[in-house]
């Protein structure tokens, strides 16, 4: 949580930063009212901050269903006995009031208002922070608008979640940028949804706040071009699109459950419990650990800060899973995470690991690697935007993301190495292959080892 400035005493504005996510939510308070914009799946940071300021949570924005996160509006909502405000374009099917262009929201001396900003999705909205005089103070720009970049405009194509072409969004999206968001006085302060790592946009600056100024000056999107380059440049080199994203748009347009108590339903196992050889086994632990020793069949995707992003990309929104980590306290963390994206009732069993594991990994020869590099199968799990700069000749390319489902491509005749830009996602990778290869195909991580050959790559 980190504060961000403020030119008057009327109003204090509060951003609430997911590193994990790159999310950035917010809560404006004016005299003890609160409206909350975007807020992440545990609701406490906001109750705290209410309670901190003796002020009351009125009102609960979403700029639209977001892809990324799940959101706490309903549980807010239900709670405090705010007002959900979102655009009607959203067909929510909890209880809300809709918000679009022309619509305002009173909030001590200040007001909030819509304005419709389609583009990333056809339901986007950006809010507007008028103080007393009338003065454009902020915009809170959701997806629509970041720090150096736009939101990308290619996650709603699926008939699932309506079924909009990305260069029909893409075309909507120079339209609100340009006649919206870029007619807004030059010392508007931006403050967006996300940061720098979020799959939601490709190029976000590491700064978490701006100008519209600022932003008319230098970020890329906003430069002049015809709306057909417009499209062209978006377009390019977006990131890949995890398979939690649509489900997490359906999840935010229905509200979730309270974040607490939906993981309390979680079972807890014991170590020694009988798993269902049908469900998937997720380890958490770090690589050391796993290759020391794991249970067949396991996906070791280590707790780190990029946790929830690969969780929701290996495994598909339908898949059930057990949860596995070395300590009560690591196994409470990383269910906390797998809920932020809504996988929490997905998980049949969270569980310490067993005593009894029977797996171990071969250990990896780099000299080996280094000098006879011919000797291996090599993977290159890394995304497609990475890989345009390959670290081995001819290695074959595949991304994490895809892995699972691609496996059989990988030839068999000799041992594999799986590598990918630090360390993290070979991890992953090379758990995957070595559950889906043959028992006689030895599967090697070449993990932070990486690092030395991209300096001088290996041909």
């Amino acid at each position: 949580m980190s504060p961000l400035p403020s030119s008057t005493a009327s109003v204090q504005i509060q951003q609430f930063y997911d590193k994990g996510l790159a999310h950035a939510s917010y809560a404006i308070r004016s005299g003890r009212q609160v409206a909350l914009i975007d807020p992440a799946r545990d609701p406490q940071p906001y109750y705290d901050f209410a309670d901190e300021h003796e002020a009351r949570i009125i009102a609960v924005i979403e700029t639209h269903p977001h892809a990324d996160f799940v959101s706490s509006h309903l549980e807010i909502a239900e709670e405090t006995s705010a007002t959900i405000y979102c655009s009607r374009l959203a067909k929510a099917s909890y209880p809300h009031k809709t918000f679009d262009d022309g619509d305002r929201i009173t909030l001590g001396t200040m007001e909030l208002h819509a304005i419709n900003t389609p583009g990333h999705s056809p339901d986007s909205i950006c809010v507007l922070l008028m103080d007393e005089f009338a003065h454009t103070r902020a915009v809170f720009t959701g997806d629509t608008l970041f720090v150096g970049d736009v939101g990308r405009p290619d996650l709603r194509e699926d008939e699932s979640v309506g079924g909009h072409s990305r260069e029909e969004l893409a075309a909507q999206l120079y339209q609100s940028t340009r006649q919206k968001l870029m007619t807004l006085p030059p010392n508007t302060k931006v403050y967006p949804a996300h940061g720098p790592g979020s799959l939601c946009g490709k190029t976000t600056s590491p700064e978490l706040d701006s100008t519209i100024g600022k932003e008319i000056q230098t970020n890329y999107a906003l430069q002049p071009m015809s709306e057909q380059e417009f499209v062209k440049v978006l377009l390019e080199d977006q990131p890949f699109r995890p398979k939690y994203f649509g489900h997490n748009v359906v999840l935010n347009k229905q509200g979730a459950l309270p974040f607490e108590e939906s993981i309390r339903r979680v079972p807890r196992l014991q170590p020694d419990a009988a798993l269902d050889p049908e469900a998937l086994i997720i380890d958490t632990r770090p690589a050391e650990q796993f290759r020391t020793g794991h249970l067949a069949g396991a996906i070791n995707l280590m707790d780190g800060p990029k946790f929830e992003t690969w969780l929701g990309s290996v495994v598909g929104p339908q898949e059930s899973f057990y949860l596995l980590a070395d300590s009560q306290i690591a196994l409470d963390t990383v269910l906390r995470k797998t809920a932020k994206i809504g996988y929490e009732l997905n998980v049949k069993g969270a569980l310490i690991t067993p005593q009894q594991l029977p797996v171990t990994s071969p250990e990896t020869n780099v000299t080996q690697v280094r000098e006879r590099p011919e000797e291996f199968t090599i993977v290159d799990i890394r995304n497609a935007t990475e890989a345009k700069q390959s670290v081995f000749e001819n290695a074959l390319h595949i991304p994490l993301h895809e892995l699972r489902e691609r496996a059989h491509e990988v030839p068999t005749d000799k041992p594999v190495l799986v590598h990918c830009a630090g360390g993290y996602r070979s991890a992953a990778g090379t758990s995957i292959l070595d559950a889906a290869l043959p028992d006689h195909v030895q599967v090697h991580d070449l993990g932070e080892a990486v690092t030395e050959f991209q300096k001088q790559p290996v041909h």
